[in-house]
């Protein structure tokens, strides 16, 4: 099958030294590539800023910000079977980013964020995709519930969550542990292992759902 899977955080500038991210290493993501282009399917990875090298056989789009990675997903989500949106999209941007480095002024200084393209929700209503739609949920609470709120809003044929708050796994670790949610109401827990690992099952779960 042909995959398009988004990896990695964005990262949107104040100034031409500062920007706005995230802890995402990258490392679930790439995994997903690495364990897609294995059992023979086809990746094209649209991949934040990471310090991990490209999966051999993959194609590569890098991007910076969240409005670079909704345009390239834009692009090439047509020609995709399965798309998984692994990456931690930044929710908001500055809203107006300043053209010189900010100088140190006073006791506080007052961003304006605005509203960052919704790029997993916009796969079915704006993309128009028809395929296998997996997202990510990195929560710190009520998990289950804000896993299938969700997967409901995005019309995800399944949805991925893992607890962020834990230490031991998730962002910029090499282990993880996930809860998997399907459309058709079932719930699956896959136990802590590496990310490789972890990706291994889940690409089997996306062939079956295909």
């Amino acid at each position: 099958m042909r995959f398009l899977i988004t990896a990695g955080p964005t990262r949107e500038p104040i100034d031409p030294v500062r920007y706005l991210s995230n802890r995402s290493s990258g490392k679930m993501g790439y995994a997903l590539a690495e364990a897609a282009l294995g059992r023979g399917h086809e990746v094209v990875l649209i991949s934040g800023p990471v310090n991990i090298p490209a999966p051999d056989g993959a194609t590569v789009v890098r991007v910076e910000t969240a409005q670079e990675m909704y345009d390239a997903v834009a692009e090439r989500i047509g020609e995709a079977e399965v798309a998984i949106f692994c990456a931690a999209v930044a929710d908001y941007r500055v809203a107006e980013v300043a053209g010189e480095k900010i100088k140190k002024t006073g006791e506080t200084l007052t961003l304006t964020l605005i509203k960052n393209p919704d790029i997993l929700g916009s796969a079915r209503s704006v993309f128009g995709f028809t395929g296998l739609l997996i997202g990510f949920a990195a929560e710190t609470e009520k998990l289950a519930e804000h896993a299938t709120g969700k997967l409901l809003r995005k019309g995800c044929d399944l949805l991925v969550a893992n607890d962020v708050s834990r230490s031991d796994i998730a962002f910029d670790r090499d282990e993880n542990e996930v809860e998997l949610f399907y459309r058709d109401g079932r719930h699956e827990t896959l136990a802590r292992a590496s990310k490789r690992e972890i990706a291994e099952g889940l690409v089997e779960r996306v062939e079956e759902l295909g």
